[in-house]
């Protein structure tokens, strides 16, 4: 959600597919993480369990393809807990936690797999 003072050029649209093909579009602060907007805003399809902490793999998303090098590359850590997902990795299974949304970025998509657990 966007907070009193903030200017539209702060705001970043994400939007969420889920695995049923259901679209639903948040427009979230600049600085905020694709899993916090999700479970801010009671999206279901990401848990968040660690808070954010990369603990947990409860975020497992997939980036759009349009969208892979709007991210930093993906790092070891990261790497190693996505071996932990329940669902099947693809080369743009990132941890949503670890993707901080940006002004620049636009808009980005991202996939939700079937199941975070």
């Amino acid at each position: 959600m966007i907070g009193k003072g903030q200017k539209d050029s702060e705001v970043v649209t994400v939007k969420y597919v889920d695995h049923q093909g259901t679209v639903t579009e948040l427009e979230v602060a600049e600085g905020t993480s694709v899993m916090q907007a999700a479970v801010n805003n009671g999206l279901a399809g990401i848990v968040g369990e660690c808070g954010g902490a990369a603990m947990c793999a409860t975020c497992h998303v997939y980036v759009d393809e349009a969208d892979m090098d709007k991210f930093p590359a993906i790092s070891a850590p990261e790497q190693e807990m996505l071996d932990c997902t329940s669902s099947p990795l693809r080369p743009s299974s990132r941890l949503g936690c670890q993707l901080k949304l940006k002004d620049e970025h636009g808009a980005v998509t991202v996939y939700l797999p079937e199941t975070q657990q």
